[in-house]
């Protein structure tokens, strides 16, 4: 065992960490693999190849032996890439993987699926082996913004991929939506959640197309052929956080909302600073008191995993609770339920104190109506200020231990 590994699993859960006990683990699992890129994908992806996958399973066997939790998991995400794409036999082969881990009774157990890649034999094989929920990655049902998104699906082979997987009986179902495509108007917005509201998923995610580097949308921005407009996608922003409430949907973050009973725990568990384990090329860890991400290369990735080898790791630093009790914070506060700061503190075993700046920035929100305060303690942004939450987070105090 290299030192490393040794770096993270002598590491115990005591004072440094906060004296947390407890803490809800959640496990993350990248599978890099996609036929084709969307134009707004910015994650590390691969094509799929026989070599691949032999690589790709083989990595996992040796992360799950070098780096096993040390409890049992509350949550589970197969995300990508698109875990859709592998076959039957091969998602029940990573179904298995994950199944030799413990895990709480009645965990959550998500995986991200495209329409184009579902059939009735994969999401047979994934009920059978304990997935609960499915989030299908929808993005818009108008194919005029399908093409301009870099989507290959048609609208129909959405509706037919919802049908099945409602009929295969997971217990809950996300749809992710996107908006602010080029020439995209509020109409054409309400439309798409109009038609999803119809479709009565249990769990909704609307997300605003950004420009990431390395991404086909991002050389068009670049170029000049498309251009980004705050106002509009605060439009946009707005007119969903009003419509999807009025619909039964219960916004409980700036992107997301739930029918009763399904909000995203995976999700929560990040948003509070829990802890979760990242498997695959391109995974993030936050364990221990250590995060980090895996380097971005299937084949560094996995030989680094190989008997005498070394983990790669395009980032890893160690965090203390005034790191954590600051992103509590900063993710708190674009949940629609706001901050508590006295249970963050008791959260990282730190001293009200800590938050005194924090206090005094809130307090000014407050004044300009962009926070709301419900006692001394906790507070919770406005409407306003959740449009302004990104700007809001970059000047949020640094907290200090007096």
């Amino acid at each position: 065992m290299n030192q490393a590994d040794k770096e993270l699993n002598t590491l115990v859960l005591n004072k440094e960490l906060g004296g947390r006990k407890k803490l809800a683990l959640g496990l993350y699992v990248h599978v890099p693999f996609c036929s084709t890129t969307c134009d707004f994908c910015a994650f590390y992806q691969e094509k799929p190849s026989k070599k691949g996958m032999d690589a790709y399973f083989a990595g996992l066997r040796d992360e799950i032996s070098r780096f096993p939790p040390n409890r049992a998991l509350s949550t589970v995400f197969l995300g990508g890439g698109t875990p859709g794409l592998l076959q039957p036999e091969q998602l029940d082969q990573l179904c298995g993987l994950v199944n030799s881990l413990d895990m709480e009774s009645g965990a959550e157990w998500s995986i991200e699926l495209a329409p184009s890649e579902i059939t009735p034999e994969k999401l047979q094989v994934l009920h059978d082996q304990g997935v609960n929920r499915i989030s299908m990655g929808v993005q818009t049902f108008d194919p005029r913004f399908m093409d301009a998104l870099g989507r290959k699906h048609p609208v129909e082979k959405t509706l037919s991929a919802y049908s099945m997987i409602r009929e295969a009986g997971f217990f809950s179902v996300n749809l992710d939506l996107l908006f602010g495509a080029p020439g995209q108007t509020l109409a054409d917005w309400e439309s798409d959640l109009a038609r999803a509201v119809e479709l009565q998923p249990d769990h909704l995610s609307t997300y605003c197309l950004t420009f990431e580097e390395d991404t086909a949308m991002y050389v068009r921005l670049a170029g000049g052929k498309l251009k980004i407009d705050p106002e509009r996608e605060a439009e946009f922003y707005e007119f969903a956080w009003d419509y999807l409430p009025a619909h039964g949907y219960d916004q409980y973050e700036v992107s997301n909302y739930a029918k009763p009973g399904h909000a995203c725990r995976h999700n929560l568990n990040t948003w509070e600073m829990n802890e979760w384990i990242g498997y695959g090329p391109s995974a993030c860890s936050q364990y221990r008191g250590i995060r980090r991400k895996n380097i971005a290369s299937l084949e560094k990735w996995a030989a680094g995993l190989l008997p005498g080898g070394t983990p790669q790791f395009m980032e890893q630093e160690k965090l203390g609770p005034i790191d954590f009790a600051r992103d509590a914070v900063l993710f708190g506060l674009r949940m629609n339920q706001g901050i508590d700061l006295g249970k963050i503190a008791t959260q990282f075993d730190l001293h009200e104190s800590v938050f005194a700046e924090s206090v005094h920035f809130l307090d000014r929100l407050c004044q300009e109506g962009l926070a709301e305060k419900q006692s001394p303690d906790t507070f919770r942004l406005t409407k306003q200020g959740r449009i302004l939450c990104d700007a809001i987070a970059c000047d949020l105090p640094e907290l200090t231990e007096r």
